[in-house]
C-alpha cells in the first residue's frame, strides 16, 4: 500500500458513520453518511448541516421521487447533496427502511 492510500480499517477507525432519511423537495433519500470522529457522536447530523460545507456525501442510497410516486427507486453507490436542499435529514428508522 503506498502512503497515500488508506485501509478500510483506517477509515473505519476516523470516521462515523449513520444510516441516514433525507428529504428534499423532489426525493426522500436513504443512505449513508460519514463524519470525522472528531466530535460526539449524537452531533453527526447536526455537524453536517451547520458545517461549512456545501454538500454533503451519502453512500449506497435509495432515492425516491417525490413528485412522481410510481417511478422507480434509484439506486447509486454515491451522491451530493447540496445542503440547501435538504428539508429533513434525521436517522433512518426501521419503519423508513421498510417503507
Amino acid at each position: 500500500m503506498s502512503g497515500n492510500q488508506v485501509s478500510a480499517n483506517d477509515f473505519n477507525s476516523r470516521v462515523w458513520s449513520e444510516r441516514v432519511f433525507v428529504i428534499t423537495q423532489d426525493y426522500e433519500i436513504k443512505g449513508t453518511v460519514f463524519m470525522p470522529k472528531t466530535g460526539k457522536r449524537n452531533r453527526i447530523l447536526s455537524d453536517i448541516l451547520n458545517g461549512e460545507k456545501k454538500f454533503v456525501a451519502i453512500k449506497s442510497c435509495e432515492l425516491k421521487n417525490r413528485l412522481i410516486p410510481n417511478r422507480p427507486i434509484e439506486v447509486h453507490d454515491f451522491i451530493q447533496l447540496n445542503i440547501n436542499s435538504i428539508i429533513i435529514l434525521r436517522p433512518l428508522t426501521e419503519k423508513d427502511a421498510n417503507r
